[in-house]
């Protein structure tokens, strides 16, 4: 499950910020919390939380709505049931 909190919020002792892709992924392969801090253009923003996602980063921390890319993330993921299913798009 991901989390998105405030540029300014605190964050839990346990969890560990990673500054790049590769590093978030490692840190998520070794059952690290990761966190990462999203650029501060929205659609940058947006574009990350995806990426990060992916990676395997669970808290994201911004001032942007980010909530429905990392909702598509996860159900890309396989990780949570998409939020609408369709049948015979012909």
């Amino acid at each position: 499950m991901t989390r998105v909190i405030g540029p300014d919020d605190e964050t839990e002792s346990t969890w560990v910020e990673a500054a790049s892709l590769p590093e978030a992924s490692a840190l998520a392969r070794a059952g690290h919390t990761v966190v990462v801090t999203l650029p501060g253009d929205e659609t940058e923003a947006i574009a990350a939380a995806a990426a990060y996602a992916w990676a395997g980063a669970s808290v994201f921390r911004t001032s942007h709505d980010v909530r429905q890319a990392l909702d598509m993330t996860e159900a890309l993921l396989g990780r949570r049931p998409p939020a609408l299913t369709r049948r015979g798009l012909a």
